[in-house]
């Protein structure tokens, strides 16, 4: 069986600040900010949702078929796929455009300036469902916004059922437009701070969001997950990791075990623990693909 992940493709630039941001930025001068900050340490990851879970997914055994816009800048991200033989049959090249890519300067408080570049991301609409056959799952994951409405609509109307998964696009739709996802999703898959986004938005509680799909589930870090489906509520304890290392990417890795989970026809006390699992290894490695089963 083959899933569908509909998702960005992204560099992840990580560096790490050997100081406080605090030390360098004066309060009374944020108006008129101006500083560089040196960088002696930096990684160059492949990222971006779509990759991070078609990786996840190969991992366990399954077959994904990742779906996104890239740049001219893709050569070595499509070596990686190579190499680990992730199909790139719906990954498609956008002349003039760089991949997404985000920059990531941490200091020695653990936080965090970020710059994100969408880049050809943005174009993930010009790319039909109807191009990718015989599929049987999909997951509509953080992407250009059009590419994930259209997307969504694309997949109900065809019948193929899956995963809404906001992330951090969930901030670009409205209530209603989260309603409208949820009557075409057959799950949902949020964090709990997606999750309360969500309830702001739509004023609905959790419970009545569960209604319109088949399964909502919700990620609470440390504290496991809750799966709501067929009026109940499951709880999954969070599986203990050898090291607490990276947490980037855990919950793609989660979502990954999701999907196989549902396509092996698995009940959701199962499927639960092997997306635990999954984010109990990944997040004891550096990056979003470095780590093995």
């Amino acid at each position: 069986m083959s899933a569908l992940i509909c998702g960005s493709f992204a560099y992840d630039s990580i560096m790490v600040f050997p100081d406080k941001f605090k030390n360098h930025i004066l309060p009374d001068k944020v108006h008129m900010l101006n500083v560089a900050f040196l960088v002696p340490e930096l990684r160059r990851e492949f990222g971006g949702c779509a990759g991070n879970i078609a990786y996840n997914l190969k991992l366990l055994g399954d077959n994904p078929l990742p779906m996104g816009t890239v740049g001219t800048d893709f050569g070595p991200y499509a070596e990686w796929m190579d190499k680990n033989d992730i199909s790139r049959q719906h990954v498609h090249v956008k002349q003039g455009h760089y991949t997404a890519q985000a920059f990531i300067t941490t200091d020695m408080d653990d936080n965090q300036i970020t710059a994100f570049h969408p880049g050809a991301m943005n174009l993930a609409h010009e790319t039909p469902i109807s191009e990718a056959d015989d599929v049987t799952l999909a997951i509509v994951a953080p992407d250009g916004r059009d590419g994930m409405v259209q997307h969504a609509e694309q997949l109900k109307a065809a019948g193929i059922p899956f995963i809404f998964d906001p992330g951090q696009g969930l901030p670009m739709f409205n209530g209603d437009e989260l309603m409208q996802f949820a009557e075409q999703a057959t799950y949902i898959a949020l964090n709990d701070y997606e999750a309360q986004l969500f309830m702001d938005r739509t004023g609905l509680p959790e419970e009545e969001i569960a209604r319109h799909v088949d399964a909502l589930i919700i990620t609470r870090g440390a504290q496991g997950s809750h799966i709501y489906t067929e009026n109940k509520r499951i709880d999954i304890p969070c599986d203990k990791a050898e090291a607490i290392v990276d947490p980037t990417g855990c919950g793609d890795a989660y979502r990954a075990g999701l999907l196989h989970g549902i396509m092996h026809g698995k009940d959701w006390e199962e499927t639960g623990r092997i997306a635990a699992k999954l984010g109990a290894i990944k997040i004891a490695q550096h990056g979003t693909q470095n780590h093995s089963l």
